[in-house]
């Protein structure tokens, strides 16, 4: 445990009035300002951004251009449908726009010399601005015979196969961004309060150490747990789906010293006994209150000095009041 790394421990050879002599551990007491909380947490990686990519008109699958494990870039054409009806209905369109686009040119011209009415003129302009939006809309629907990546990634899913009718809706593809993965975290609440937004945390991953940027937390606790959903994201990729855990350390501002739980010993008003041998070599009773407690160590605060030698085994080792020769 890190936070006993400059601790001492000493075996005493104790020698009572009895002569009954055996000997005990004790812990040389070190006075901090301040105690560190390591946690790990798991968490599963996930991309940034995952699409299942579908069509948005029905027809016949003509090509698909890509396989699972593919790496695409952003607007590449991913598949393609028979687009023989669309272009007919497109030119068809265009057709009567230029047509339509003609006659108002020349109902326009008539109309300046005065020989037709407002009303025709009127209905030409009316009748172009329908052709005008047939014409944009089956462009649109000749782009949609296209199935185009949104964004730079890695094909996931393959679904279907070249010839196949489908329905306007139904995923040809997943695709998942390549560029960054996040991992998604639940973490205590009580430890979210010394956790920033935006700052470096430590993972590892893979057998290897990387760092996260804490970009987001969830507003809400998911099912009344004390836990919430904290979000990193990391900026190298790595295979999603895969788990990364959390490696946290936190630095409490408190005065105490670290001490093995088995030298504690219950007492009233939420205090613990522990027992320690003093200056003059006497064993005493000191009272102190547990701060934190990990693994099989305590963080405490009370009565206990710099130096002073606390009895691991408690009282089950030693008698208080006790002069040690």
């Amino acid at each position: 445990m890190s936070n006993l790394e400059n601790f001492k421990y000493i075996v005493l050879l104790v020698i009572f009035a009895s002569s009954k002599a055996f000997s005990i551990e004790v812990l040389e007491v070190k006075i901090l300002n301040s105690y560190s909380i390591t946690k790990e947490f798991p968490g599963k990686l996930l991309p940034l951004e995952q699409s299942k990519l579908a069509f948005e008109i029905p027809g016949k699958i003509k090509k698909i251009n890509v396989d699972v494990g593919d790496s695409v870039s952003k607007n590449q054409i991913l598949a393609k449908l028979d687009d023989r009806e669309a272009l007919a209905k497109l030119n068809q369109a265009k057709a009567s726009y230029d047509l339509s686009n003609q006659v108002l040119e020349r109902f326009e011209d008539l109309r300046q010399q005065g020989h037709i009415s407002i009303q025709d003129l009127d209905k030409a302009k009316s009748d172009f601005i329908i052709a005008e939006s047939q014409y944009e809309f089956y462009k649109v629907k000749l782009e949609q015979t296209n199935l185009i990546s949104p964004f730079k990634g890695v094909i996931q899913n393959r679904f279907l196969d070249t010839g196949t009718v489908i329905n306007s809706g139904i995923p040809i593809l997943e695709i998942i961004d390549s560029n960054f993965v996040e991992a998604h975290i639940s973490v205590p609440v009580i430890y979210l309060e010394d956790m920033n937004l935006g700052e470096e945390y430590s993972f590892t991953f893979d057998g290897r150490k990387v760092a996260a940027i804490f970009s987001k937390l969830a507003p809400m606790s998911p099912g009344g747990s004390d836990s919430r959903l904290a979000i990193f994201r990391f900026s190298e990729f790595f295979n999603p789906g895969s788990i990364a855990n959390l490696q946290l350390k936190i630095l409490k501002e408190a005065r105490g010293t670290w001490v093995p739980l088995r030298s504690l010993s219950q007492s009233e008003q939420g205090l613990w006994g522990i027992y320690t041998i003093n200056d003059e070599g006497v064993v005493v009773r000191d009272l102190v209150e547990i701060i934190y407690f990990e693994d099989e160590y305590a963080y405490v605060n009370g009565t206990l000095n710099n130096g002073d030698l606390v009895v691991l085994g408690g009282a089950a080792k030693i008698i208080e009041g006790k002069k040690i020769n």
